[in-house]
């Protein structure tokens, strides 16, 4: 019985030591040159527990922050790093890299008269970029995208944009504008952020331009049909209580009609890290499963 009790003791504190010592690396401020943007963009990272140790490539998930948030905002508030931890201990999740980008106030798209071209950035610099430098399976296959409120926004337009490139995303409280939003904003609103978007502030259909058209997911899911997301898993998260509810609604009733398939989840919660943070380990996992083989 006294070496029973020795051994379990013996095994419960090395999976204690092995926990202890399998947590990943973060890490923040890092930065690259943007020739497009004509500045540095910073970005952090995070490199699961085997990194350092390993020489093998690994999958790659994007994690765009909200609107006034920077690149460090998931690690910050999200705790994204000790969920990706337990998500992988627990093999919930494949290991995988998460990248996030500083996108500014940016929507991460390219504004209406391109003095701030943050999607070309992203597509053309900064993925390319990070899959050179990092061990990374630079593969669409291996590469989902997920944010939340602006980031839900710049998750939607880049994987809807370029489905060739994600195997799957994750909008949380996507801060998306329908046309119905778009046209009930005030002058108040629109001076507040959809300017330095759309352009100038103007009355009703005027405000139905061509870039904005170009950078809604609800037509670029027309133009493109459904037959174009069909290797593209798509989940959009909002809470009940969440001030974007109505258009995260209208955008899953619109892919619907579509038959574009997809989940939706809506639970119970509002706009901020509370439930950013309780969504994450399932958007984690949803994403993984696209990395596994069936």
């Amino acid at each position: 019985m006294k070496k029973l009790i020795i051994l379990s003791t013996f095994i419960l504190l090395s999976l204690f030591s092995f926990a202890q010592f399998t947590r990943g690396t973060v890490k923040e401020s890092l930065s690259i040159d943007s020739k497009i943007l004509g500045k540095q963009v910073k970005y952090t990272i995070y490199l699961p527990y085997d990194y350092e140790t390993s020489n093998r490539m690994y999958p790659v998930t994007y994690l765009l922050h909200g609107y006034g948030d920077t690149d460090n905002g998931w690690m910050q508030f999200g705790e994204a790093n000790l969920i990706a931890d337990e998500a992988i201990a627990n093999r919930e999740i494949p290991p995988m890299i998460l990248v996030m980008p500083d996108g500014g106030v940016s929507f991460y798209i390219n504004n209406f008269d391109n003095s701030l071209r943050y999607e070309d950035f992203f597509i053309q610099e900064f993925m390319p970029f990070i899959e050179k430098t990092y061990r990374i399976r630079a593969e669409k296959r291996f590469r989902g995208i997920a944010g939340l409120s602006m980031g839900g926004f710049g998750t939607l337009n880049f994987a809807l944009k370029y489905p060739d490139k994600f195997a799957a995303c994750v909008a949380y409280s996507a801060a998306i504008f329908s046309e119905q939003s778009l046209m009930a904003t005030d002058e108040k609103g629109w001076g507040w952020i959809l300017a330095s978007l759309y352009g100038p502030y103007q009355e009703g259909a005027a405000r139905l331009t061509p870039h904005y058209h170009n950078n809604n997911p609800f037509d670029v899911t027309t133009a493109k049909g459904k037959d174009a997301y069909s290797n593209l898993r798509i989940m959009l998260d909002c809470g009940d209580d969440d001030f974007l509810t109505d258009d995260n609604c209208r955008l899953h009733i619109h892919l619907n009609k579509l038959g574009i398939k997809h989940e939706f989840r809506m639970r119970d919660g509002a706009h901020n890290w509370t439930y950013w943070r309780s969504g994450l380990p399932a958007g984690l996992k949803f994403i993984g499963e696209s990395f596994h083989q069936p």
